[in-house]
């Protein structure tokens, strides 16, 4: 603020009119280094607002009379639906009826113009207490939207938001998936199913430590880059790392117009709606669906699975919104033990295979929302050193694979609960329906439906992100805004 003033009055004279407040903003920007989003309104001219952008978030709203400025689209969404991709170093200068787009030199741009699809009325709490309950009983949906109109009357995907030569996809020799928090997890998920499917090496980054190992990168590895608002500022830098080293880039994305997909060379966007509160939900199940999708497409490609494969797989998709609405339906009891548990200290979680992440996953809600220890280990592990943070009534979930799942792993998983149950554990199981081995060894048990085993953790995943809104709200903490956290990290 003192260089832009500085600027202003010494170097232009203080001279408000003939965009003298828009030159002040591109001499000061061509100074400036690091990520920045910066606005400036001067007093003699209260309708005009000067803005510019590198490396952070910038988007203009543009209505009938009135025009907007917001880090994303959800800031506007009440009163327009039209809206500007700002690109990287440049400046907006917005009154009531004008946009006028620059560099940091003078030079004029264009700027994209797109429309926002989301609904104003889904960006509201619906009658819910807070929007990140109405966010958890919009899963059904964004799931379902996120799989609407991916296939052909064939059952053959047809992902059209993903501009990138087939050619290229089937040479790909290595998926390296980059994210942070949530999305790193839904990551997790996905690295199961994509290896399963197209027998393809899959790594799992978070975002902030991928380029600074030196990581092993070129033009056969996919980058799959996964975050809600694509403003992320660790994954953004990280995926121009990886196409500086040649690699292809994909974005799963939540947000239109965002910098993360219009810097990659392809996105798959999830259509989960505006996702308000800093806890993210509903964009997790859609990300894990994308991912999903994604990984069938490939090996639609590549000839890894039959169309028919294909086909079955995606019809258990198309289940899914169902099967996760059974479980909202049925939400009570997990409310009640929620509430019951307000002055619990610490919570552990456990899972194997598809269930570890779906553990850390769960755990990460209780840190975000009640302000506990919570900590997801992956079961295997629990003789290996976790076990000695048992004792009498340590509140533990366990996520328990299929009884039909992969070899024996059920059996394992029994064993743990087992194991935790007679150091004085209070156990907590989350299992499938019809699954009656595990209900000597759990206080309390919570069924979902039966699906595929790569398909659980988007059942597997509700119950343990109503089990934290309970026990946060039983708390009286805000569980839209949690305290230090915000929407999207916008720096590294």
């Amino acid at each position: 603020a003192a260089l832009l003033g500085d600027i202003y009055r010494n170097q232009l004279g203080g001279d408000a009119s003939n965009g003298g407040l828009t030159r002040a903003m591109q001499l000061a920007c061509q100074r400036l280094e690091g990520a920045f989003t910066l606005l400036a309104v001067h007093a003699d001219q209260p309708d005009v607002v000067v803005a510019a952008r590198r490396n952070s978030p910038l988007v203009v709203g543009l209505g009938d009379g009135e025009n907007f400025l917001g880090s994303d689209v959800s800031g506007f969404i009440d009163y327009t639906r039209r809206a500007v991709e700002l690109g990287q170093d440049q400046i907006v200068t917005i009154t009531a009826d004008s946009v006028e787009i620059t560099d940091f030199y003078g030079a004029p741009a264009e700027g994209k113009e797109y429309h926002v699809d989301w609904d104003p009325a889904s960006a509201e709490k619906g009658g819910f207490p807070s929007f990140m309950e109405k966010e958890i009983h919009d899963q059904p949906d964004a799931v379902r939207q996120t799989l609407l109109g991916r296939s052909d009357i064939h059952g053959k995907l047809t992902l059209d938001e993903l501009r990138v030569d087939p050619e290229l996809l089937k040479h790909v020799n290595k998926i390296i998936v980059l994210a942070c928090g949530t999305s790193a997890y839904a990551g997790q998920v996905a690295k199961y199913a994509i290896e399963h499917w197209c027998r393809i090496p899959t790594e799992v980054e978070l975002s902030h430590e991928f380029r600074y190992r030196d990581p092993i990168v070129d033009e056969n590895t996919l980058i799959v880059s996964i975050s809600q608002s694509g403003e992320t500022m660790d994954t953004l830098m990280a995926v121009r790392y990886a196409k500086e080293q040649g690699a292809k880039t994909v974005s799963i994305c939540n947000t239109n117009g965002s910098t993360i997909p219009r810097e990659s060379d392809a996105v798959l966007y999830t259509h989960a709606g505006p996702e308000i509160a800093v806890a993210s939900t509903k964009a997790f199940l859609a990300q894990i669906t994308a991912a999903y999708l994604l990984g069938l497409y490939l090996a639609q490609l590549r000839g890894n699975k039959f169309q028919g494969e294909i086909k079955d797989i995606l019809a258990d998709l198309g289940k899914i919104p169902a099967k996760v609405q059974r479980i909202l339906d049925n939400e009570a009891q997990i409310k009640e033990l929620g509430q019951s548990m307000a002055d619990a200290k610490s919570v552990l979680f456990l899972g194997r295979h598809v269930g570890f992440p779906v553990a850390m996953e769960g755990a990460l809600k209780l840190k975000e929302l009640a302000y506990i220890h919570a900590e997801g280990f992956a079961a295997g592990e629990l003789k290996h050193g976790p076990i000695a943070l048992i004792e009498e009534g340590q509140p533990v979930f366990v996520v328990v694979p299929s009884p039909r799942g992969r070899d024996s792993l059920h059996a394992k998983v029994v064993s743990n609960i087992q194991e935790v149950r007679a150091r004085g554990a209070k156990t907590i199981v989350i299992a499938e329906e019809g699954d009656e081995a595990v209900k000597a060894y759990a206080e309390h048990v919570f069924y979902i439906p039966e699906t595929p085993t790569l398909l659980a953790p988007l059942l597997a995943t509700v119950p343990l992100q109503i089990f934290a809104l309970a026990l946060a709200s039983a708390k009286g903490y805000d569980v839209d805004q949690p305290r230090n956290l915000a929407k999207s990290v916008t720096v590294e």
